[in-house]
């Protein structure tokens, strides 16, 4: 067993507390991995907060790791002592069904797909997350750095970079499509970035006038604010794709006047509360709306080489455990450019 140190939460209401653990014994296939930085994700405070109703106590948030592999077992053939290594929302799946076998296993249609925190697994044991110093992981589920990458701006990647990725691929958007970005939060911002890189006209949707210049630092080719009544009205039917970005509960009507015939909304911020969506907006249009998840270990290998070439990151603030309740408020009220991130090297 790895003797661990690290931050959990134990109820709804309580802060994080330092808290000790053991990793699992390292396995033949496994890694070790001294955790350096972990991104502060909105899921961390929805979990932790137990907004979604199936929170785990004591938690030990965080998937967005990344460090330096530290030891490995004796079959491992993909890593080696001293590489820096990544870890995202997922550590195992079943394996074996289609999507698993597609790469997709974030949607295992065995419903396996194992969280990286605050999940139970095959032994009944429950996972804990990067608020850590170490984690023990399957090679099979663990993502290689690129070394152009700084490491503590690459960890909000494993989650926030491949949530936003992944749709933005999925929809095929690139040179030719007109994409709108819905939030400039920490999703926000990397769909931003990857839009742009992509090669998208891509406009930033924002209430805030105070992130006009910052969106098109970050590669937005116009800023469209969405205060007050009818400012839909002049972006009508004109957008191929819209990827929204926001966590908390918001309408999403107006938006669905802006698609094109048979162009598609897609929301990867997970609201606590239903999105509605009246269905003659949908009808008149033949319009679509969906979600993403995070992707599969092999897409989320393909967006950490894309960030490699186009050199992106996230805009980050750096943060420690002691300012960790104030970090978690600052989310909340969209208060951060664009991401916090952990410093564990000292932990």
């Amino acid at each position: 067993m790895t003797p661990t140190h690290g931050y959990a939460v134990h109820s709804s209401t309580t802060a994080a507390a330092p808290f000790d653990f053991e990793r699992r014994k390292l396995g033949s296939s496994d890694v070790l991995i001294d955790i350096e930085f972990c991104g502060v994700c909105h899921t961390d405070i929805h979990q932790a907060r137990n907004d979604w109703g199936n929170a785990i106590y004591p938690m030990v948030p965080g998937h967005e790791i990344v460090g330096t592999v530290s030891a490995i077992g004796s079959s491992v053939t993909k890593f080696k002592v001293g590489d820096k290594a990544a870890v995202g929302t997922f550590v195992d799946s079943c394996r074996e069904c289609q999507s698993c076998k597609d790469g997709e296993e974030v949607y295992c249609d065995r419903d396996l797909v194992l969280p990286t925190y605050n999940a139970k697994d095959q032994n009944g044991k429950i996972t804990f997350g990067g608020y850590s110093n170490n984690i023990v992981v399957d090679e099979a589920f663990t993502l290689h750095v690129p070394a152009n990458l700084d490491l503590a701006a690459t960890a909000p990647l494993l989650c926030a970079g491949i949530t936003t990725y992944s749709p933005l691929k999925h929809w095929k958007v690139g040179p030719g499509s007109k994409v709108g970005i819905v939030g400039l939060g920490g999703l926000g911002h990397m769909a931003l970035k990857f839009s742009h890189a992509l090669g998208a006209q891509t406009i930033q949707f924002t209430t805030s006038n105070g992130k006009v210049d910052d969106a098109k630092r970050l590669g937005a080719d116009e800023v469209i604010l969405t205060k007050g009544e009818g400012w839909q009205a002049a972006h009508a039917k004109s957008f191929d794709f819209i990827l929204d970005c926001v966590s908390a509960p918001h309408d999403i009507v107006p938006y669905l006047s802006l698609l094109k015939r048979d162009a598609v909304y897609c929301t990867v911020g997970i609201p606590s509360e239903p999105l509605r969506a009246p269905a003659f907006a949908l009808a008149m249009g033949r319009k679509r709306v969906t979600g993403s998840a995070s992707g599969g270990i092999k897409e989320t290998q393909e967006m950490l080489e894309f960030c490699s070439k186009h050199n992106i990151v996230s805009d980050i603030e750096m943060t420690t455990f002691d300012k960790l309740e104030d970090a978690w408020n600052r989310v909340v009220k969209g208060d951060v450019k664009y991401r916090f991130v952990l410093d564990l090297k000292s932990l």
